[in-house]
Parts: structure tokens; C-alpha cells; sequence
């Protein structure tokens, strides 16, 4: 009896599986089902079976339930050896019995899938801040994997990458920096000593020429708390400032007096430029504000500096019968030594501008153009 039972839920789930296939290709004739007959088994197994009418249910009396019981049996080893020697996890085969032994009332087709067996496992997930996990796994022989879960989805993967910028933030009091900051000088405020014979009114400049280069380490020490936008900034830096002169002009010092002097040999200048080198010490207060990912937006700065001049002297390049001379001669030429004033930076995420004033004369009073010095430009590294 018990057998019996077996063999006829057993033929169930095949005519399932074959009346399934016949039910697509009715469909696309517009024939339509209209019983289904669904089966709980104790091992929480489900046979579902579609059928057209009643009497499709009574033919199964005609089935040979001993014979396709073996045969399927014999069928499900065959399912079983081919998924554990697959290489995907769902293994799909198909048997036609009723072509293999014809008129003996078998299934037309009989189809069966099976999945490749997982190994048992047990499983930790250790949570920090709702952003990073880490996955602790064991399996059947009691080897254990721990590995750092990933973020799944793209807005995990961004909040990761804001707490990670957050936690810097917080955890940096301090940072250093490399600044490199380039652009252009430009003589202000300029009013001229008595003028002598041969010198010019005004050192009027060549603006594509004046060039300005500043190396310097930052320093950066946040003010108030974990998340301020405000620091304060300081630290060395070296400045390299050239004042080329436009025209067929030269800075001559003579007398104790620097001047500009107009050429009058007959000699055509391409170069005639008076160049500075200096040691500087800023100091900027800072504010350094975010989006709401953490990322820098806008960004100013204000403060002072004090600096001392290193080194200074002329050069002049000209061309005479055919060759190229480069005259090249160091001095003070009447120079402050001594440099004081005001600086500032504005910017907006990675971009960055810069402006100089020195407050103190270019030259020592009475010994040179009574005019301070305007540097400008853009600054590539740093903050």
C-alpha cells in the first residue's frame, strides 16, 4: 500500500512536469487551463498538477505506476551525477520514456533540474557603523574565512567613501602641506625719485615676463572642533620674484641709486629683467568649507607674512654680429632687505588663486622707484 502511495504521487509530479510543457504549447493555440490540483507532502515537498478537464485525472488509472516509479528513480541518478560534475549550479535534463518504450502509456517527456549541492555553512556578519562589515564563515570541515565585505550597492559604496573622508577629518589635527604657487608680479603704487639724465619716468613692466614662483611647507593646525572648516597655516617659503623691464630699457645702480635707463649703444634687448630670491614666513587663518560628502568646496584665507631678501641681480640678453650674449651681474641695487605684508587665498574645490602685497618698498628710501610689489597667480599644490 505504501509503495503504491509512493508510485502514484511519484507519477504525479512527472505528469506535472510533462502536462507543464504541454500547457505552453496550448497556450499559444488560445486553448486555456482551467483546473489545477495542488499536493502538500509531509517533507514539505509541493506537487502541482494542471489539467484540462476531469477526465485527464482519471487516465492516470491507465499508467504503469511500478514501472515509471523504478524508471524515474533511475532517471534522478542520472540528474544527480551530471550537477556534481557541472560547471553551474542548475543542471536541466530531459527523457522521453514513451519513445524509449512505445505503448506502454509512459510520459512523453519527463524533465528534471537539479542544483548543484552547497556546502553547509555557518555564518557571522560583524556591522561597524552600519558601513563596513566583516563576513566570519564556516563550513562543514571547520575551516573558517574572514573577509571584508564590500559594499553592495552604489550608495553603500558612497557612504563608505564619506565616512572613511569623515573619520580623516576628525582624526587629523594637523597636516602638512607642499605649496607651489605661480603667477606674475606687478609694480604698484609707484611714484618715481627726481629723474636723471637717460632715465626713464616709470619702470614700466612686461607682464608676461615679472614672473612670480613660491615653494613652501605648510603647516595646518585645526581650531575648535573635530568637524571646524577653520585652521590656522604657516610655515618656510622660498620666493622667486622677476621684474623685466618692456622696452630697450636696463636697470643700471649707480651712486648709490637704482634707476631705469633707456639704451643708447644701439644694442636691442630681449631680456632686461631684475630678479629677487627671498625667505618667508606666513601666517594665514583659514577656512575650509565641505559638501555634505566631505569633499572640499570653497576655501579663503587671510593673513600677513614676513620675509628676507637672499639674494638679488640683473640680466640682459641681447644679440651682437651674430652671437647671443646673456650678461648676468649680482648686487643689492639699493633693495629692502627686510619684507613685511599681506597675503590671501580664495578657491573652490581643487582650484586655487593667490595674491601678494608686500607693504614695504621694493627699494630703500631715496635709493630707487618708491613702489611696493603686487604677486598674483594660481596655486597648484597646497591646502
Amino acid at each position: 500500500m505504501q509503495r503504491a502511495f509512493l508510485s502514484f504521487f511519484l507519477l504525479l509530479l512527472v505528469l506535472g512536469a510533462g502536462l507543464n510543457a504541454a500547457q505552453a504549447s496550448r497556450l499559444s493555440s488560445r486553448s486555456f487551463v482551467k483546473d489545477t490540483i495542488v499536493i502538500k507532502l509531509p517533507n514539505q515537498a509541493t506537487i502541482t498538477m494542471v489539467v484540462r478537464d476531469a477526465a485527464q485525472l482519471r487516465q492516470m488509472k491507465n499508467y504503469q505506476l511500478d514501472s515509471l516509479t523504478s524508471r524515474l528513480a533511475g532517471y534522478i541518478m542520472q540528474a544527480e551525477a551530471a550537477a556534481k560534475t557541472a560547471t553551474t549550479d542548475r543542471v536541466t535534463m530531459q527523457f522521453y520514456p514513451d519513445k524509449d518504450q512505445p505503448g506502454k502509456n509512459l510520459p512523453e517527456q519527463i524533465r528534471i533540474t537539479t542544483h548543484r549541492k552547497q556546502p553547509k555553512s555557518s555564518a557571522v556578519v560583524v556591522l561597524l557603523n552600519k558601513k563596513f562589515g566583516i563576513d566570519v564563515t564556516t563550513d562543514d570541515d571547520g575551516d573558517t574565512n574572514i573577509r571584508k565585505s564590500n559594499p553592495k550597492t552604489k550608495e553603500q559604496r558612497a557612504a563608505a567613501r564619506d565616512s572613511a573622508r569623515l573619520r580623516q577629518i576628525e582624526n587629523k589635527r594637523t597636516s602638512s602641506d607642499l605649496t607651489l604657487d605661480l603667477g606674475l608680479n606687478a609694480l604698484v603704487n609707484q611714484k618715481n625719485i627726481s629723474a636723471t639724465p637717460g632715465q626713464s619716468e616709470a619702470a614700466d613692466l612686461r607682464t608676461e615676463g615679472s614672473r612670480y614662483v613660491n615653494i613652501g611647507l605648510d603647516w595646518n593646525t585645526r581650531l575648535g572642533g573635530k568637524r571646524s572648516p577653520m585652521s590656522l597655516t604657516f610655515g618656510p617659503h622660498f620666493a622667486f620674484n622677476n621684474y623685466m623691464l618692456s622696452g630697450n630699457n636696463k636697470w643700471v645702480s649707480q651712486d648709490g641709486i637704482t634707476s631705469v635707463v633707456r639704451e643708447t649703444d644701439g644694442r636691442q634687448y630681449q631680456k632686461s629683467k631684475l630678479g629677487t630670491s627671498s625667505v618667508n614666513l606666513p601666517v594665514m587663518l583659514r577656512m575650509q568649507l565641505r559638501d555634505k560628502h566631505y569633499k572640499n568646496t570653497f576655501a579663503v584665507g587671510a593673513g600677513g607674512f614676513v620675509g628676507y631678501r637672499i639674494k638679488s641681480w640683473t640680466k640682459l640678453k641681447y644679440t651682437t654680429e651674430g652671437n647671443t650674449i646673456k650678461d648676468k651681474e649680482e648686487g643689492s641695487y639699493n633693495m629692502e632687505n627686510f619684507l613685511y605684508g599681506v597675503q590671501g587665498t580664495i578657491g573652490y574645490g581643487s582650484l586655487e588663486l593667490f595674491a601678494k602685497y608686500n607693504m614695504n618698498s621694493l627699494f630703500k628710501t631715496n635709493a630707487g622707484p618708491d613702489t611696493q610689489v603686487l604677486s598674483f597667480g594660481v596655486r597648484l599644490f597646497g591646502n
